[in-house]
């Protein structure tokens, strides 16, 4: 009963699931269709309007000569780009024009046969129809080449705005400007930061009176709001959203307690931040903030947004309290969290600097009009003033690399250690830079000092971050399993995972000088596709070819399932066969899915028969041993010399066999092990199948009996045995064989065939007890072997032996035996015995029962 409830919840979930999949199916089709259409289709529209050449040529050859002068500036570069890559679209778009008649017209004259070769003739009239449809076939892919030929000059024009942008890029990161160390640069410094700090006073005195200062009163309480809302959020808003976490969490169920500690974590960001940008609006709303110190008050929020931002990262990345991401000590991680927070904050003093007073800063894009000081500030100055937050910055980073250095492992014991060695390997090179970031400042490379001591404090940042949001994805889908305990290991969050570390990718771009322009053509080269082998794969062929062959993958995982519990169980086939028969449609249908797929994704396999051809002979020689087991199991599978559920002998191991797959075959021996056998074994060594083609088996028991024994009394009552035993077959009888005469015993043995072999060891066990039973009842003896102990010229033990003490008197007295009282007392060996030959250990082998009787005071010499 308690099995058929289990069965009927087993086929309930079973049910539910399948109802759930196929509510699911559908959506998740239409999502992944609605993904392929948006990387399979050309990048422009499915326009079939032709471009405006005309146009296009103006525009070409004015982009030609603005490249060929070289002294436009980066702003008229980037728009000239823009412009050449919405032509390239238009180009990409127009190659297909007239593609279906293209493809009908091509199907027409390859319906005509091969066109004649040279010399040769064919009839009038296929000849005439094959020129026509050439005609036509020409004029169709005329707009198609000229797109083509257009688009090779806007891409060759996009290169070379491309490659001139990179160069002055370079040519800006590394100038060198006057050394922070020479005094006239501080002189500058010190004159040009006299400058903004009397800006700002004067802007702030300037808009205190007259009509500004009416204006600031009226705006009071509106200030006031800011003001109490900002300081609510920094302070008491900061302090609750600290707690919360840890007061959430503890209230969840065990398995989303993580989960839900993290997402509420993320308000230590937003309302800090969200109070910082109340506080900047509150001070801009007074309108003191005029053109010196209104650029330096719009960056603060961002400023706040990377400082708070920095410091839940460094609280996640190197918590004192709960599971971290990597194991570092606790002492680590304090220094770690301390180290984190405060390389943020210097970066986001280095972000106002660079965005609102300083150039050189490596970072910084243009902005519009008002977002800088009105001070040309020169680059002496800013060498000085990017000194000490560039010292600064290294010395913290410097600091985090040694917190860094180590290679812990992770926090689950069964997940990859990979993230530990990707810190270390960071720590490394960040330690490096930290040293030379301050000495390139020093020689006057301040913009790549800055450029390279910041990237790498972006690029720990982000390897951070990837880290902890792979941890929430583990949550996330502990709370789907509603385990807390889930493996790491577990796909959904490996390819979680993976997901993250590709979509960080375009961000460390970004982080190392890389524009949205060069992402974006980047992502456009991709989209058409990267030619491997003469074979041109693109994302949307590569998505083409998983969804196919994951749909192929479903279907034949489906029909196996229905083959196994619907068609199979009606056959008289056995299990073996049965395992054969669906191995092998899973087989035949990854194969023709693999097929199916290549066939939709476009690829032409004849392109990559050179290849394979010279793979070919790399895998005759490197997989032969792959080869030769995949092979060997096709084998297994259609000749079924052994199939699962057999029990075999394959060298020393042997056990049932529990699998059959197109590499190896597992066996279960019957210490519960499992065995690994390459399937090349079994077909090229001796294989014994106890259980091949049925059940039936010989077993045999040996067994001796004394000397003297009625020997036809013991046949009949070993053949009383074994015919009382159940699975022995009656059909060949058991046979009972007197097989000799022993040194020490009369042989008998036992043969008998079993219906179950299986069963063969239970039944020779049961076998020897009923022999010892009968055999005692009998009176028949078994014999075995034993040892005696003889003293000879016993009474000769007590005269001294030459060089040896006198045996005491105790001694002497216990060792004479008295006559009609037993055996002697044994004697303890000395080392010495054969030193004296007086004294002989025999062994004798003889049987028990074997004497026909003792003497009467119980064989004194036994």
């Amino acid at each position: 009963m308690i099995a058929d409830r289990a069965h009927t919840r087993f086929r309930g979930q079973t049910g539910l699931a399948a109802r759930l999949a196929l509510r699911l199916a559908p959506r998740l089709v239409a999502a992944l269709a609605a993904l392929w259409i948006a990387l399979a289709v050309p990048v422009a529209a499915l326009a079939q309007d032709e471009p405006d050449y005309a146009s296009w040529e103006q525009a070409a050859s004015r982009g030609e000569d603005v490249v060929e002068a070289g002294t436009a500036s980066t702003p008229t570069l980037e728009a000239l780009r823009a412009d050449i890559v919405a032509w390239r679209d238009q180009f990409v778009a127009a190659q297909s024009i007239n593609a279906p008649r293209i493809a009908a017209l091509k199907d027409q004259i390859a319906a005509l046969g091969p066109a004649p070769a040279e010399g040769d003739s064919e009839a009038a009239d296929i000849a005439a129809r094959r020129k026509d449809l050439n005609d036509q076939l020409a004029q169709l892919q005329a707009p198609g080449l000229r797109a083509v030929e257009a688009y090779s000059r806007a891409d060759s024009l996009i290169k070379a705005v491309d490659d001139q942008t990179r160069v002055r890029q370079a040519d800006r990161i590394l100038r060198q400007s006057p050394s922070p160390m020479l005094p006239s640069s501080w002189m500058a410094a010190a004159s040009e930061g006299l400058k903004v700090v009397t800006g700002i006073i004067g802007d702030v005195r300037d808009r205190t009176y007259g009509a500004a200062g009416q204006a600031l009163i009226g705006r009071l309480p509106l200030i006031a709001l800011y003001l109490a809302a900002a300081l609510g959020l920094l302070i008491f808003g900061r302090r609750w959203i600290d707690s919360l976490p840890l007061r959430l969490g503890s209230r969840a169920s065990e398995y989303a307690r993580d989960a839900v500690a993290f997402a509420v974590s993320l308000g230590q960001i937003v309302i800090p931040t969200a109070g910082a940008y109340l506080l900047t609006r509150a001070l801009d709303t007074t309108g003191l903030a005029g053109a010196w110190a209104r650029p330096i008050l719009m960056v603060l929020p961002v400023a706040a947004l990377i400082l708070f931002g920095g410091r839940w990262l460094s609280r996640r990345f190197f918590p004192l309290t709960g599971d971290p991401p990597i194991c570092y000590p606790e002492l680590q991680r304090q220094r770690g969290q301390f180290y984190g927070t405060a390389l943020t904050a210097a970066y986001a003093v280095h972000h106002i600097a660079a965005q609102a007073l300083l150039p050189l800063s490596g970072f910084r894009r243009e902005g519009p009009a008002g977002s800088r000081i009105p001070l040309d500030v020169s680059e002496a100055a800013a060498g000085v003033w990017h000194l000490p937050i560039i010292v600064v910055g290294a010395l913290l980073l410097f600091r985090l690399a040694l917190v860094l250095r180590h290679r812990p492992e992770l926090s689950g014991s069964d997940m990859p250690g990979y993230p530990g060695k990707v810190m270390a390997g960071l720590g490394a090179v960040a330690r490096i830079i930290a040293i030379a970031a301050p000495l390139l400042a020093l020689a006057g490379f301040v913009t790549l000092a800055n450029a390279t001591l910041w990237s790498t404090v972006l690029t720990i940042g982000l390897a951070m971050l990837v880290i902890v949001l792979q941890e929430f994805a583990t949550d996330l889908w502990a709370v789907v399993k509603r385990d807390r305990n889930i493996s790491r290991n577990a796909l959904a969050p490996v390819l979680i995972g993976f997901a993250l570390v590709i979509g960080a990718l375009p961000v460390l771009a970004l982080i190392w000088g890389a524009s949205p322009a060069d992402l974006r053509e980047g992502w456009t080269q991709l989209r058409q596709g990267v030619s491997l082998g003469g074979v041109r794969l693109s994302p949307g062929a590569v998505l083409t070819f998983l969804i196919v062959f994951t749909l192929g993958y479903m279907v034949t995982r489906v029909v196996q399932g229905t083959v196994r519990t619907s068609i199979l169980p009606r056959t008289r086939l056995d299990a073996g066969a049965k395992n054969a028969a669906v191995s092998g449609l899973g087989y035949v249908g990854i194969f023709l899915s693999a097929l199916l797929a290549i066939t939709s994704a476009g690829i032409d396999l004849s392109s990559l028969a050179i290849v394979a051809g010279a793979l070919s002979v790399g895998i005759g020689f490197g997989l032969q041993n792959i080869v030769s087991n995949f092979v060997s199991g096709i084998i297994l599978l259609v000749e079924r010399p052994v199939a699962v559920g057999d029990w075999i002998q394959v060298g020393t191991a042997q056990g049932y066999v529990k699998r059959i797959s197109v590499r190896s075959t597992q066996i279960q021996t019957f210490d519960r092990t499992d065995v690994i056998v390459p399937n090349s074994d079994l077909i090229s060594k001796e294989v014994t199948n106890w259980t091949r083609g049925n059940q039936q088996g010989r077993i045999i028991v040996k067994v001796g009996v004394a000397y003297g024994s009625d020997t036809r009394k013991v046949t009949e009552i070993l053949r009383r045995i074994a015919e009382d035993q159940p699975t022995v077959l009656i059909n060949p009888p058991p046979t009972i064989l007197f097989m000799g005469f022993g040194a020490d015993s009369l042989d008998f043995e036992i043969r008998a065939i079993l219906s179950d072999i299986n069963q063969g060891v239970s039944v020779q066990s049961e076998i020897r007890h009923q022999i010892i039973e009968q055999f005692a009842a009998e009176g028949i003896e078994i014999p075995f072997a034993h040892r005696e102990v003889r003293i000879v010229n016993a009474g000769d033990l007590s005269a001294p032996v030459p060089g040896r003490p006198k045996a005491p008197p105790a001694a002497s007295a216990a060792a004479a035996a008295k006559p009609g009282q037993g055996q002697p007392a044994p004697v303890q060996p000395t080392g010495d015995e054969d030193q004296d030959p007086r004294i002989s250990m025999a062994t004798s082998s003889g049987l028990e029962g074997a004497s026909g009787g003792s003497d009467g005071d119980g064989g004194g010499e036994r």
